[in-house]
């Protein structure tokens, strides 16, 4: 009998419901959890948390998380793997052997460290890895960097028996690959280059992975399809994607019965296209996934098989996201109501705008939009036609302000509040008249994967 491995999606973000990762422990029969809690925005809001307490720095949604579903997976011994460590991993296996210690549980945590590079980041100086800027510009403001490892340490800690694998920046579709070949015995190619029909299982992998690693996504969720999003059944109770991997790396992915989605085709496609900049070179740390040659196979019944992926050679470089401090921001909204909504909002505008003049305010860029009217489209969305204007209910106001002045900043939310007196006319809902943030920039740049790897380690620990 042909052995196969059934993974199932986690969270897709910091944040994400997690009430369908419980169905498919209970309902899907699945053997792991991979679940994806970072992108580059997270890393960002992270490192704000480590700024305020050095035992943060993590994805702080990974305990209640594992609190809720630990004692289904425990009885149904499935194993759970993510990269909700982010900037700091030990400190997230610290609060997970804690709570788990408190409810007197038993599990083998793995922590998985090494991505941070800040330190080595700075003696290469790598340019900006699409602009080719200079790292002088940012070299004194970086704050952290971290690289992307592939699969090889969670493959790591899955043969220690760790039944939590806890990571930092590790690539998403790598959660799910890392599960697999340790399974499978794939070949990564650390010993000796892979062959092609073993890049290929590989291709396969990380196919399956970035089908699941968006959670609802790869389900139905925020499918974009005309009016076709209308016939996605009870998306209140979506059900996440699970693959049902065999050991040549076809996969059939479907989800646990009864819940809410839809896996076919049309969603399947939705998916594996998202975020793909070429298609056929989507680039990762364990292989690079040509998705042309991939054939999806509606089997209906919320079943979808996939196989074909065609893989090549790993990268030499690894990518790394930086974070640099880059000023500060402070934004407010309000809005007004009928009559003349929408040529009273412009007269505000201008009055913020000559206020900024009158006083001085240093600032680099004023950003302005009408929620509802050109947030989600931009210059992309016309604008109703004079008349339609003239009869809008109530039209809103974003404005945000960026600056290198802190105190500009802080002072932003100063220039409204006199409006709701002396003003146009029947003003309401001013929101964040008292908020302002630093900002941190993205710096994506490469780094040779052996400087890293070497550095890379597990520690698996017992609760």
């Amino acid at each position: 009998m042909k052995k196969s491995i059934r993974i199932g999606a986690g969270l897709g973000f910091y944040g994400d419901a997690w009430e369908p990762v419980l169905a498919s422990i209970e309902k899907g029969g699945v053997h792991y959890i991979a679940s994806d809690h970072l992108a580059e925005l997270t890393l960002a809001i992270l490192q704000k948390d480590l700024q305020r307490d050095a035992s943060l720095g993590y994805a702080r949604d990974v305990v209640p998380f594992l609190m809720a579903l630990w004692p289904a997976m425990a009885q149904r011994k499935v194993r759970f793997v993510c990269n909700a460590g982010g900037l700091n991993p030990a400190g997230a296996a610290a609060a997970v052997r804690a709570a788990f210690a408190a409810k007197g549980w038993s599990a083998r945590v793995a922590v998985v460290t090494g991505d941070e590079v800040l330190k080595e980041v700075d003696g290469l100086a790598p340019p900006h890895m699409f602009s080719g800027a200079a790292f002088d510009a940012v070299r004194d403001r970086m704050v952290f960097a971290n690289a992307y490892l592939g699969a090889r340490p969670v493959i790591s800690a899955l043969q220690q028996g760790a039944d939590i694998v806890i990571t930092g920046r590790v690539a998403d579709a790598a959660l799910f690959l890392g599960p697999l070949a340790h399974e499978f015995n794939w070949n990564l190619g650390d010993e000796h280059p892979a062959s092609p029909s073993e890049l290929n299982r590989l291709a396969q992998g990380l196919a399956v992975g970035h089908l699941l690693e968006c959670s609802g996504q790869g389900s139905g969720g925020n499918f974009g399809s005309l009016q076709a999003w209308k016939a996605i059944p009870d998306l209140a109770h979506i059900g996440y994607p699970i693959a049902e991997v065999s050991e040549d790396g076809s996969a059939i992915i479907t989800k646990a019965p009864g819940t809410g989605g839809r896996i076919n085709f049309d969603t399947v496609r939705q998916q594996l296209l998202y975020e793909v900049h070429n298609p056929h070179a989507y680039m990762s740390p364990d292989v690079v996934l040509d998705l042309s040659t991939i054939t999806l196979k509606d089997l209906g019944q919320d079943r979808v098989s996939m196989s074909g992926a065609t893989g090549h050679a790993r990268p030499e470089q690894l990518k790394v996201v930086g974070g640099y401090r880059d000023g500060f921001k402070a934004e407010v909204t309000w809005g007004f109501s009928w009559p003349d909504a929408y040529d009273k909002a412009l007269a505000a505008v201008e009055m913020v705008k000559a206020q900024l003049a009158d006083k001085a305010v240093p600032h680099e860029a004023l950003f302005v939009e009408f929620p509802g009217l050109n947030s989600a489209h931009g210059a992309l969305a016309p604008l109703p036609d004079a008349k339609a204007l003239t009869e809008l209910n109530e039209v809103w106001v974003r404005m945000v302000l960026r600056t290198r002045d802190k105190k500009a900043a802080d002072g932003f939310g100063r220039l409204f509040p006199w409006m709701a007196l002396s003003g146009p006319a029947y003003t309401c809902g001013f929101q964040g008249l008292h908020n302002s943030s630093e900002l941190l920039g993205i710096w994506p740049a490469l780094m040779d994967r052996k400087a890293v790897e070497s550095r890379t380690r597990v520690e698996v620990l017992q609760t």
